[in-house]
């Protein structure tokens, strides 16, 4: 065991604090408030974060002895990476381990929002028999458009495949050979909201992203389109959807993520046409399990100064 110190702010699945264990002292402080890692994360070498625990530059202060901060799942906005930068401290995350999570939830809400899935539920509970109120749509032959084509936007695609789907995807990093090799048909952002009918996002929240279905985008696509969004809150303009919704323009809505989470009961989350999820995409057993074992072994390769696999900053 080496004299490394590592802290768990976020919990990690048994199978990674064990790979941890064995190679550094580990101290799990799930639920630590932002005040005590502040007091107590100068005495760590790494720290190992989800979601929740925001990294800020004072936490980058405060670590004088970080040489690594781990995100157990994809998204990295949570953590400062221009104040990791600045005090050069490593951040890495376990960007596949959630892949075939989050692809099989997107698809599962598309069909929940297309087939009023969670409405029919609940009717069935209160007693209600709405079969007649109840007429959906089908994803069969409807063109489906992918925003980000990375590894997450391709599972959805061979997913959606399998339903007979039309597949059109926008990616500015992958290039159009490579879009067709795996299946969809390359086109630009304005082409895939006016041919889509349903829109699904797979991008990173980024300042190029931020808000990248706003109302312009909206007024674009197709009336009826419906949306699906399991990526990072703030790449929807929650306002102009909302709006969308009213107006019919939209048909509905499939939202694992928001702009600010917990969001409460917003008019967008209480909306009939919406269904949604508290950010679960990555919240399966097995995909748990794959983020822990990734994250474990790739911050100690860190500590250990060995290649990196999912080097961020």
């Amino acid at each position: 065991m080496g004299n490394w110190r590592i802290l768990l702010t976020d919990g990690l699945e048994e199978n990674g604090q064990e790979i941890l264990r064995a190679a550094a002292q580990t101290d799990d402080r799930a639920g630590i408030t932002a005040e005590e890692l502040l007091q107590v994360v100068g005495e760590y070498d790494a720290l190992i974060v989800r979601g929740r625990t925001k990294v800020t530059p004072a936490v980058f202060d405060a670590g004088k002895k970080l040489k690594v901060v781990g995100r157990s799942g994809v998204g990295v906005d949570n953590i400062d990476l221009n104040a990791a930068k600045q005090h050069n401290v490593t951040v890495v995350n376990a960007p596949i381990a959630t892949t075939i999570a989050v692809a099989e939830l997107t698809i599962g809400l598309m069909l929940a929002v297309m087939r009023e899935i969670p409405r029919a539920d609940a009717g069935m509970k209160e007693g209600k028999w709405l079969k007649k109120e109840l007429e959906g749509g089908e994803l069969w032959e409807n063109t489906l458009g992918i925003i980000g084509f990375g590894r997450i936007g391709q599972a959805v695609a061979k997913r959606a495949a399998a339903f007979d789907m039309k597949i059109v995807a926008y990616d500015p990093v992958v290039s159009a050979d490579d879009i067709r090799k795996l299946g969809a048909e390359p086109v630009s952002l304005d082409e895939l909201f006016t041919r889509s009918d349903v829109i699904t996002l797979h991008t990173p929240l980024t300042d190029s992203t931020r808000n990248i279905l706003n109302a312009e985008a909206f007024a674009k696509m197709k009336k009826g389109v419906y949306i699906v969004c399991a990526a990072r809150g703030g790449v929807i303009d929650e306002a102009a959807l909302l709006a969308a919704l009213d107006s019919g323009h939209v048909a509905g809505a499939g939202l694992d993520v928001f702009a600010t989470e917990p969001p409460g009961q917003t008019p967008l989350v209480t909306h009939p046409k919406v269904v949604a999820t508290p950010h679960i995409g990555g919240q399966t057993v097995q995909a748990q399990r794959r983020a822990a074992n990734d994250i474990a072994t790739e911050v100690l390769a860190a500590l250990e100064d060995k290649p990196l696999r999912w080097k961020v900053a």
